[in-house]
C-alpha cells in the first residue's frame, strides 16, 4: 500500500521516513520528494509497505503524531489524476492583459490605421 506522508520537517531524509515506518512493517520503499530546482525537501513524501494491515497500523498509529517537532498527516495514498501539474493555470500566459485598449500588444492595435 503506499502512503502520503505530509507536514515533514524540511530536514527529514528518505532514511528517516523508512526507520519511521519499519517499526510496523515491512517498508519496500520510502521518499521525501525533493524540488528539483532549489534541492530542499517539499515537506512530503510517500512510503510503500508489502502488507496492508501494517500499512493501516502504521496510518493509525503515525497520523496526528509528532516528528521533530512538527505534527505530521499520514494516510492513504490517492491515486494521481490525468493531467498532473497543468491545472493551477499552466501553459503561457498572454502580455496584454492588463492592458488597456489603446497601444501595446494586442488590445486596440488594429484600431490605429
Amino acid at each position: 500500500m503506499r502512503i502520503y506522508v505530509g507536514k515533514l520537517p524540511y530536514q527529514t531524509t528518505d532514511q528517516d521516513l523508512l526507520d519511521l515506518f519499519s517499526q510496523y512493517g515491512e517498508v519496500a520503499s520510502a521518499n521525501v520528494i525533493i524540488d528539483r530546482e532549489t534541492g530542499r525537501s517539499k515537506g512530503f513524501g510517500f512510503v510503500d509497505m508489502s502488507n496492508d494491515q501494517d500499512a493501516q497500523a502504521a496510518i493509525g498509529q503515525l497520523n496526528n503524531s509528532t516528528l521533530a517537532g512538527r505534527t505530521i498527516v499520514v494516510n492513504e495514498a490517492q491515486e494521481r489524476r490525468e493531467g498532473g501539474g497543468g491545472q493551477r493555470g499552466g501553459g503561457f500566459q498572454r502580455r496584454d492583459n492588463n492592458r488597456g485598449s489603446g497601444g501595446g500588444y494586442g488590445g486596440g492595435r488594429d484600431r490605429r490605421y
